[in-house]
This record gives C-alpha cells, structure tokens and sequence, in this order.
C-alpha cells in the first residue's frame, strides 16, 4: 500500500496558513477544521508546519500571549516529507522515529496532499478487514 493510495482515497486537499498569520488564525483552523496540523505556506512553497503540539508548547512556554505572534515563529521548520510512492511501513517508521503525526506529500518539489497517523491506522485496519472478510468466504468454500 502506498501514500498514492491513501492519498486516492481520502483526498489531496491541504489545510495551509501563510507565514504571517497569527497563531490564534492558525488555532481557530485547526480548531475548525477538527485537524492536528496545518502547512505553513508562503504561496505554493511549504515553509514549515504547525501542530497542535507546536501550539501547546509554545504557550506553555510564553503564556497566552504567543497566540500573537507570527506562525513562523512557532512553527516546525525542518518538515520531512514524503512521497506518493513510498509505502505505508515506510511512513510509520519515519513517523515512529520521528515522533510526528503528519506529513506532507511531496511530488516534483510541489506539495500535493498532508497524510496522518489516523489515515495511516484508518486504511490498515480497512486492510485487515478486508482480509479477514477473504478468510471466511474462502473457509465457507473449503
């Protein structure tokens, strides 16, 4: 199974903020949206991305007021990516090591869908489903 898989399924759609943006604007989308992580884009280039963990630390640290301050300065700049070809146990080893919950599908420098630990989980359990289903009518016919 692929990202190009997944991505098919669910959908290429990205939720993205500009750079510039207030944190409380990034916090309301994700918020909204009922999402964990939105792309820091300054237009089509992905600059970085901000999580709900990136915004709880951030606070945590700097108290209420960092929702004033400029995404960029909160935001994940070393975002690792992926491709539409690799596969689902490469991204959860890149995700378990890295210890992320999101990552951007990248494709000729251009960013074209955002998979997550949910999708990932969500398309596995489809497939064990789905092979379990195959289990049973091939025992119904032996």
């Amino acid at each position: 199974m692929t990202v190009r898989s997944i991505l098919n399924a669910k959908g290429h759609q990205i939720m993205s903020v500009e750079p510039d943006a207030k944190l409380s604007a990034a916090a309301k989308l994700l918020g909204e949206k009922k999402i964990g992580a939105v792309l820091v884009m300054d237009q089509s280039r992905l600059d970085g991305i901000l999580s709900e963990r990136d915004i709880v630390r951030v606070v945590g640290e700097r108290g209420a007021a960092a929702l004033e301050e400029p995404v960029s300065q909160v935001m994940t700049r070393k975002v690792v990516t992926c491709k539409e070809t690799d596969t689902v146990a490469e991204l959860m080893e890149m995700m378990t090591t890295g210890k992320f919950r999101h990552l951007p599908v990248v494709d000729n420098g251009k960013v074209v869908g955002l998979i997550s630990i949910g999708d990932i989980v969500k398309r596995r359990v489809q497939e064990y489903e789905n092979e379990q289903e195959a289990l049973r009518d091939y025992i119904k016919t032996a």
